[in-house]
């Protein structure tokens, strides 16, 4: 009996503890194996409140299913944290962790040290990194036709391949708007792009506006619901009601005369910020039926205020959302103001359509047709909400996918040739590696086959038929990946098919340690002392549930 059992009889050791890990991480390899490419099938989650959301995102699925066992919320949590720093590869880590696991679970069953895996892992990774830097393929900026592919393929493993190839233009013209505003050496800012969603129409509807689209109206009947021609756009951070103490103050009236004198000095307050905006529109506008005034303020605008600007022909939005504030400005022009002393026509910006959309309660106000736009909205549309939640998971992937490639500024051939590719490489190398850590770097090889393999069966193929074909084809000196319809090695760069780089750096990278710390687990220890009862009258230490 080991140490340990004298003091916590319910801890698992070794080779159990090793057996109790690898089988939840295959476990949870199971559950998202059949998502993976875009082929892959799609999860259906259920709530306690009835909703359904239908996905094969790995990122939502691992966010929003439960999972009890610690070991698969581990290996949950590092794909997901893949997923907050690069945007994609979530489904791919769970699958490469399993294997690595699975792999090393039968080394040690022929007598080999979870150490001297570890560290085989660690100089498999070494080697893989080395291929992944030689298969990078050069991208600029003005390379539409490959960023739009990279968007595709990123969009097609989320959803049906025609809304994926609708979409994957509006993606790449959003971050290239965005680009175009960024100054050299900055990372894009994707909060530049606004997401809005619109339950109406098809998703196939969804489409990029060149401007902003609020997700509020006008907050009076008398305001324009539609401005064409020459719009000035007044962004301000501005109150336009009478503002309340913030700390504790008491005013006291001595007559009825006196307190009517304090609320028309208050009223007068805003009344005077109002003129100030009048008079600057009846300066630019005039009587010039062309010529419109759109004041968007994230602040409150009173009753009052509302009634003097509808009077003058001004459409006033209030409290619009502090990211919305930015956008306008880098959309129409213009800076925002937070005083309105010294109120100049430099501080406007200028767009060319404003106009209010009425969706049953809703209201939305579009403004569009900016001279030089660098911020833009995606406005997603769809019949049900889980069709647009989907949409939305797939537009956010496909707009880090293309992200990544301008920061990265290179991509990598897809459709699985690096992982082939990558296998050939250690594998001609593994006599770099000293002693039986070789044996380490060897199962560290086969695990990477685990994404050509799962992509060839999801696709209905044979997966030993496929990657033999793929390895036949790099042992000819051609980088090849899968063909998904055929069966047969194809060229990724003449289809179009990249996977990003950072993505696979980082899938690989987070793999690797996480396996390997896994693999060192030597013993579970249920911790806390008010958990021992809890421990004892439970049938198992660890629950394997997903």
């Amino acid at each position: 009996m080991s140490a340990i059992s004298s003091l916590n009889p319910n801890a698992d050791t070794t080779k159990m503890a090793l057996a109790v890990n690898v089988r939840a991480a295959m476990g949870l390899q199971d559950v998202l194996k059949t998502n993976l490419g875009p082929n892959g099938t799609l999860k259906m989650l259920v709530s306690g409140g009835g909703d359904i959301k239908l996905t094969k995102d790995g990122n939502v699925l691992l966010h929003q299913m439960q999972i009890s066992n610690p070991t698969a919320s581990l290996i949950a949590r590092t794909a997901t944290s893949q997923d907050d720093v690069c945007g994609d590869g979530t489904t791919s880590t769970v699958l490469v962790i399993g294997e690595l696991l699975k792999q090393a679970l039968r080394a040690i069953s022929e007598g080999l040290h979870p150490r001297v895996i570890s560290d085989g892992f660690e100089a498999g990774r070494i080697l893989a990194q080395e291929y992944l830097d030689s298969l990078k393929i050069s991208v600029s900026a003005d390379d539409t036709a490959t960023l739009r592919a990279v968007a595709k393929n990123s969009l097609r493993t989320k959803v049906r391949h025609s809304l994926a190839d609708s979409l994957a233009d509006d993606v790449t013209d959003a971050i290239s708007i965005v680009a175009a505003g960024t100054p050299i050496g900055n990372r894009i800012n994707l909060h530049m792009v606004e997401i809005q969603e619109m339950q109406q129409g098809a998703d196939t509807d969804t489409r990029l506006v060149r401007g902003l689209v609020l997700d509020h109206g006008a907050r009076h009947p008398g305001m324009p619901k539609h401005m064409e021609g020459e719009v000035f756009v007044l962004t301000c951070n501005v109150s336009f009601e009478y503002e309340k103490s913030e700390t504790n103050a008491g005013l006291f009236y001595s007559s009825a005369e006196g307190r009517e004198k304090m609320a028309n000095s208050e009223r007068a307050f805003v009344e005077e910020r109002v003129a100030k905006v009048i008079a600057l529109k009846d300066e630019l506008c005039g009587d010039d039926p062309k010529k419109h005034f759109l004041v968007v303020n994230q602040k409150g605008i009173d009753p009052f205020a509302l009634e003097a600007f509808a009077k003058a022909g001004i459409l006033a939005l209030r409290r619009a959302k502090r990211r919305n504030m930015e956008r306008m400005t880098l959309c129409c022009g213009g800076t925002q103001v937070n005083s309105l002393d010294d109120l100049t026509a430099d501080a406007l910006g200028k767009c060319g359509l404003v106009y209010e959309h009425v969706l049953g309660e809703d209201k939305f106000t579009f403004v569009e047709r900016a001279e030089s736009p660098t911020s833009c909205t995606l406005l997603i549309k769809g019949p049900t909400k889980h069709s647009i939640a989907q949409t939305k998971d797939a537009i956010r992937d496909g707009l880090r996918a293309v992200k990544n490639t301008l920061d990265d500024k290179c991509i990598i051939p897809g459709a699985g040739a690096f992982y082939v590719g990558a296998y050939k490489y250690v594998m001609e190398r593994k006599d770099k590696v000293k002693g039986r850590a070789k044996l380490g770097a060897v199962a560290f090889a086969e695990s990477l086959l685990v994404i050509p393999k799962t992509l060839a069966t999801n696709s209905g193929l044979d997966q030993i038929d496929a990657v033999i074909a793929l390895q036949e084809e790099f042992a000819d000196g051609n980088t090849v990946g899968l063909d998904l319809t055929t069966g047969d090695p194809m060229d990724p760069q003449e289809e179009g098919i990249f996977d990003g780089y950072t993505v696979t750096k980082s899938l690989v990278n987070n793999a690797t340690v996480i396996a390997s710390q896994i693999l060192l687990v030597d013993e579970m220890i249920a911790a806390g002392k008010k958990q021992q009862r809890a421990n004892e009258a439970a049938p198992g230490p660890m629950s394997q549930d997903f």
